[in-house]
């Protein structure tokens, strides 16, 4: 079976879309998202995503696999490459767009469009924090200090001085801790200023990935319960700078959103 696609990133967190039409109901889909997700036998990516024109009062819904085939409620970078598909394809303006996540319905504005590449300014709601904003888990090599926090998915958020450490070990220990039954992200986070957070993400299903928006969202609210951050700053990742604002409480995130290619992936069981 041909299964069409998309490719797109946002900061180089990299999605494959897929119309939900395109995909016959009976089809295994965890099975189709690590076989088209997988960097060298697929088409590579963080995620398959697939798409719903016209949900309710939404332009569009998303249902999100992770690369492992794990169900994800949502991606702040993903909800961006979805929305600029649904404008590219007319079932959104090019002003607002509205999605239906898993986590919610999202509000996005267009700030910027240069043919495939946008920028959006996306409402990624308020957090939520799940213990005391200083938590301790204990791991392997002793106890750590973290921040526990929901933006529509799980995040664990751990301060560090440097990342000259193996944290990818360490993401990959927090994320199946037995404090989190369901899996966690994490993210490895280093307060520079109080308008500036340079962070690393092991994502829940995905590993390490180049940025996060639910992730960048999570150190960034993480910080500020901490008193180390102000109400406007920028998130430098791997791939790039993102920016979180709060506008009356709730959190905004303004990222890039590129669509690179589209094609078939030729599925066999």
């Amino acid at each position: 079976m041909n299964i069409p696609f998309v490719k797109a990133h946002g900061a180089l967190n990299d999605f494959l879309l897929t119309w939900i039409t395109d995909v016959p109901e009976a089809e295994d889909l965890p099975a189709i998202a690590r076989a088209i997700c997988h960097r060298h036998s697929g088409i590579g990516a963080d995620g398959w995503m697939l798409l719903r024109a016209g949900s309710g009062n939404a332009h569009g819904a998303i249902q999100l696999l992770n690369s492992d085939g794990s169900a994800s409620e949502i991606s702040g970078n993903g909800t961006r490459c979805a929305a600029a598909l649904l404008v590219r394809e007319g079932h959104a303006p090019e002003g607002h767009v509205t999605i239906r996540t898993g986590a919610g319905n999202k509000e996005l504005e267009v700030k910027h469009r240069d043919g495939n590449r946008f920028i959006f300014d996306m409402n990624m709601g308020r957090a939520t924090f799940r213990s005391n904003v200083k938590s301790t888990l204990e791991l392997k090599d002793g106890p750590r200090e973290v921040t526990i926090l929901n933006v529509g998915n799980p995040q664990c958020a751990v301060f560090v001085d440097s990342f000259d450490f193996d944290w990818r070990a360490l993401g990959a220990e927090i994320e199946h801790h037995p404090y989190f039954p369901a899996g966690t992200n994490v993210s490895f986070v280093r307060a520079v200023s109080p308008d500036k957070l340079e962070v690393r993400f092991f994502e829940r299903g995905a590993g390490e990935t180049q940025s996060s928006g639910t992730g960048s969202t999570g150190a960034a609210a993480a910080a500020r319960e901490r008193g180390l951050v102000d109400d406007l700053l920028t998130i430098e990742t791997p791939a790039g700078p993102l920016s979180v604002a709060w506008r009356n409480e709730e959190i905004y995130l303004t990222g890039p959103a590129e669509l690179t290619a589209q094609g078939l992936f030729y599925w066999t069981i």
